[in-house]
C-alpha cells in the first residue's frame, strides 16, 4: 500500500501519530505500508475517510487520489441512459469515432 505511505507522509504524520488518531498500532500501519499484512475492510474505509480518498487509491488499484463520487442513474433521463448504455457496448475504436462526431456537432 504505497499510496497509504504517500498520503501519510504528505500529511506530515508519522506512523505512530496516524495510528493514534485512528486507534490502530504503529506496527499495523507499518505492516500495511510494507505489504506484510492487509487491513480489513473496516480499516480500509476508516483510512479512506481519514485521508478523503477512495479505497481503490489506498490499495494502489488506481492513481486517481480524489474520492470517487457515486453516480445515481436516476439523475439521467431515459434517453440519456440509453445513450450511455449503447456507448458502453461500443468497441474502443467506435467510441473514438463517436467522440469525433459529437465534437463536430458541438
Amino acid at each position: 500500500m504505497e499510496n497509504l505511505r504517500k498520503l501519510r507522509v504528505k500529511s506530515g504524520l508519522s506512523q505512530q501519530k496516524l495510528a493514534v488518531q485512528l486507534g490502530l498500532t504503529q506496527q499495523g500501519i507499518h505492516s500495511y505500508e510494507k505489504g506484510i499484512y492487509e487491513p480489513d475492510i473496516a480499516t480500509l474505509k476508516q483510512l479512506a475517510a481519514f485521508f478523503d480518498t477512495s479505497v481503490d487509491y489506498l490499495i494502489d488499484n488506481t492513481e486517481i487520489r480524489r474520492k470517487i463520487e457515486k453516480a445515481d442513474r436516476f439523475e439521467l433521463n431515459e434517453e440519456e441512459s440509453e445513450v450511455i448504455r449503447k456507448y458502453r457496448l461500443l468497441t474502443a475504436k467506435n467510441r473514438k469515432s463517436l467522440m469525433l462526431i459529437l465534437d463536430s456537432l458541438i
